[in-house]
This record gives structure tokens, sequence and C-alpha cells, in this order.
């Protein structure tokens, strides 16, 4: 794990409370249509990459989603969230980890990730995610990747971020893995300002 990085993430949540931050949604309703577009049972395995103090994971223990995974760069914020779920959030994997780094012991039926890939700037980083994500997803398996759209933020929290579509990710995904949704989206924040989004979601092909 990269200690700058990890270093940042840890100073965001630390100093913010989890809605204090350009992206807080009170209700994640874009990634849950999208979970319910593919399909995926709450007997499914899924892993919220990048998930910090989101409030996905409240969401799915309410639809009886019993195999979640939550990794994050920032204990702080996996702190956060485990506390606002008090007991229920026993039932949780939480994981303090680089997911371009990080490796999995378990397969996943889907992979979502809401403005954690955008981060990623350079070349070789891309690489190093996309390849734990083919080691972690299973065939037959979905990915829902949240970025910044073309005409999004330049830079997120201090940081510069790599803005993508469906065609940019469809790239550096490779073959292997087949576009099944597009579609934007724009975020308001908690201060009102509105950041255009991208959500695309792959089928990774048996």
């Amino acid at each position: 794990m990269t200690p700058s990085k990890q270093t940042h993430w840890e100073n965001v949540y630390t100093a913010k409370g989890e809605d204090e931050v350009s992206w807080f949604q009170e209700t994640p309703a874009p990634s849950l249509e999208l979970l319910e577009r593919v399909g995926v049972k709450p007997a499914a395995a899924l892993i919220d990459v990048g998930g910090g103090a989101s409030r996905l994971v409240d969401c799915l223990l309410a639809r009886g989603f019993g195999n979640i995974t939550v990794l994050d760069l920032s204990a702080a914020a996996l702190a956060a969230a485990r506390m606002r779920l008090g007991r229920t959030g026993d039932k949780v994997k939480w994981i303090v980890a680089d997911a371009a780094e990080w490796r999995s012991d378990e397969t996943y039926d889907l992979w979502h990730d809401r403005a954690a890939f955008h981060f990623l700037t350079q070349a070789q980083d891309q690489q190093a995610y996309i390849r734990r994500l083919k080691q972690s997803l299973r065939r037959g398996g979905h990915v829902i990747i949240g970025t910044f759209a073309p005409d999004g933020p330049a830079t997120c929290s201090g940081l510069p971020v790599a803005r993508h579509n469906a065609e940019s990710l469809s790239t550096l995904l490779g073959d292997d893995f087949v576009l099944a949704d597009t579609r934007r989206h724009e975020h308001t924040t908690p201060w009102k300002s509105v950041q255009k989004f991208q959500f695309s979601t792959f089928h990774y092909a048996e």
C-alpha cells in the first residue's frame, strides 16, 4: 500500500464527517438500480471497492445480502461505516487495502466501484487494478464502475482524476469484459454543486 495515498484518505476521513465530502450520497440510487439490472441475488458475493463510508452497504444489508466485502484505503472511513451500522456491521468483511495491490482469497459475483478507479491516473496503476479485478471476479460475474465523465471534474479531494466513458473503460478492461449498460448521472454534492458521472456495467465473459 502506498503510504502517501493512505495518509491522504485517512486525513480526509479524520477531518470530515461522512456527509461533509463531495461524494456523499444519502441513498446510492444509481448503484442500486444497476445491481437490480444485472439481477444479482442476496446470496451473491459482492465487493464494494473504495466503499469508504458509503451507505451502499447499509442498503445491501437491508435487502438481505449476507456476503458483502467493503475495501478502502482508509481505516477511518471503514470505522465510520461500522459505527453507523452497529452490530449489523459485524456481518460485513472490512478490508483496509489498496485495490491495485491487494490480493483476495475469495471470488466475487459482483465488483462495484463508485469513484475509486478514476483516482488511478497512471497506466501501470490502472493495469494493476484490472489484474486484481480479473483475479477476484468469477467468470460470468459483473463489474460496475462509476467515474467522473469526460465533462466531469478534473480533480477531486485535491487529487487529479482520469475521466472515463464506456469506450475508454472497455479499452482498458479488454475483450473479456462485455459492456452491458452505460449511463450518465449528475451527482449533487452536499453544497449543491453538480458533478457529472458515468456508470458502466460489464459482464465478465465465461
